[in-house]
């Protein structure tokens, strides 16, 4: 039934999006810092240990991921974050789950060249990335992840000729993949300036800024000042998730796991929304890997 509309305190979701030498991964630590002053940050690093230069910041913890930048990688360094107990994760960058060596094209690929189909391919891979996005959406935990941008063009028509005109810095993602986050900053090379291309927050509408630790303090306020969440699980229902889990893992078939889920339904019901996510999440990948035994 319906309710009254009511936001609650959450998590952080932020993309920051730019070009090479912008400042993404030094931006996104200075906001971890303010997100979490006492917290426990880590980075998930593709870009060859350049993750590692800005120790000096603050305190962090780094793992490297090396190709294939397969979307399933990335939930494994997700789910690894969660267990460790961190509170802030940066994922620097997303965009090698897309155009990078075993990355979503890169699978596209070679399904494609298999099967002769692209559009049969793309039904193959598209849910190995949506598992991704369901991670990162799903995680109890703050996430910031950046994204490399290429120029934009779109032809114009000038007195009768066709005439490119730059509209901008597009991500190096899926098109609307900046939809699934909260806010999301576009960093300029020049000054390393932030405008925000999407703020559900609204403290950033119409700024141009530097990011610093003060950008994480005044997000961490507007998420902190939302009404109180439901209570969290308890230890039963984590045992509860934990057995669901294993078992969903192990299952055989795609209609063995359907019927186990109908079976378990009021268990998984009982579950926070993001544990039901994480669950959902582990169970379209479980169907991925029996397509591909």
């Amino acid at each position: 039934m319906f309710r009254k509309a009511e936001r609650k305190q959450s998590k952080l979701r932020l993309a920051i999006c730019g070009p090479s030498g912008s400042g993404k991964t030094y931006s996104a630590l200075l906001i971890a810092q303010g997100l979490t002053p006492n917290g426990r940050i880590a980075l998930v690093d593709t870009e060859r240990g350049s993750g590692e230069l800005y120790s000096n910041i603050t305190d962090y913890d780094v793992a490297q991921l090396t190709p294939p930048y397969t979307p399933q990688r990335y939930i494994d360094l997700i789910n690894a974050s969660i267990k460790s107990g961190y509170e802030v994760l940066i994922i620097d960058s997303i965009s090698h789950a897309w155009t990078g060596d075993g990355g979503v094209l890169d699978m596209h690929s070679k399904a494609s060249t298999a099967t002769r189909n692209s559009f049969t391919a793309w039904r193959d891979v598209t849910p190995k990335h949506n598992s991704m996005v369901d991670a990162i959406i799903g995680a109890p935990l703050h996430v910031i992840v950046t994204m490399r941008t290429k120029t934009a063009y779109e032809m114009t028509d000038e007195n009768g000729k066709k005439k490119p005109m730059k509209i901008g810095l597009a991500p190096i993602q899926r098109d609307g993949m900046e939809y699934e986050f909260t806010t999301v900053f576009d960093l300029a090379i020049e000054q390393h300036l932030a405008t925000a291309s999407k703020d559900r927050t609204g403290i950033f509408d119409g700024q141009h800024f530097v990011p610093s630790v003060e950008t994480g303090f005044l997000l961490r306020n507007w998420l902190e000042s939302g009404a109180q969440p439901a209570a969290s699980v308890s230890e039963e229902l984590k045992t509860a998730l934990e057995e669901l889990q294993t078992e969903a893992s192990t299952i055989n078939t795609e209609d063995q796991l359907r019927e186990w889920w109908a079976h378990n339904s009021a268990k998984i019901r009982s579950l926070t929304t993001n544990e039901q996510v994480n669950l959902s999440a582990i169970c379209k990948q479980r169907i991925a890997e029996m397509n591909n035994e």
